[in-house]
This record gives C-alpha cells, structure tokens and sequence, in this order.
C-alpha cells in the first residue's frame, strides 16, 4: 500500500498523520507514503481541489494507492480499521 499525504507547514493534523504513516511504514512491510509539503511544492488549493475531485477545505489530504480517503481523521479511522493499528 502506498499512500500520499498533501499537507503544509504549521499544521497539527499534517504532523498527526505523518507520525502515523510513519508508525505503519514501521510496522507493516507493505505500506509505504510520500509526504508532499504543498507549499515547498507550489501547489495552490486549486490544484489540490483539481486532484482530489472535490472542493477542499483544509489539509491534510490523503490518499491510498491512488484513492481519496480524506483528511488525519478518516486515515487513522481507515488504519484501524484495514490496517491493524492500535493506539
């Protein structure tokens, strides 16, 4: 599984859902993640809307194996559930 994580600078639930890509990276062979600092990248809100295929409010944005799963809450939620994290 790899998974992408849009997220910027300054930004509790972008540090949140980095630590936790980094303890499943850690605890599962198969999952690996990219983190993308939009702000290093130069990418706007728009581009990021244009990629997920829907307005976006707020980051960080998060994908798996090229599907839009959501922000930190609904990835930890998806860990739990499909991906055997305990906390």
């Amino acid at each position: 599984m790899f998974a992408v994580i849009f997220g910027r600078p300054g930004c509790p639930f972008c540090v949140r859902a980095k630590e936790l890509a980094d303890k499943l990276s850690t605890e599962r062979e198969d999952f690996k993640y990219r983190y993308v600092d939009i702000h290093a990248e130069g990418i706007s809100k728009e581009d990021l809307e244009k990629t997920v295929g829907k307005p976006v409010q707020t980051v960080p944005q998060i994908f798996l194996d090229q599907q839009h799963i959501g922000g930190f809450t609904d990835f930890e939620a998806h860990a739990k559930e499909h991906l055997g994290l305990y906390q």
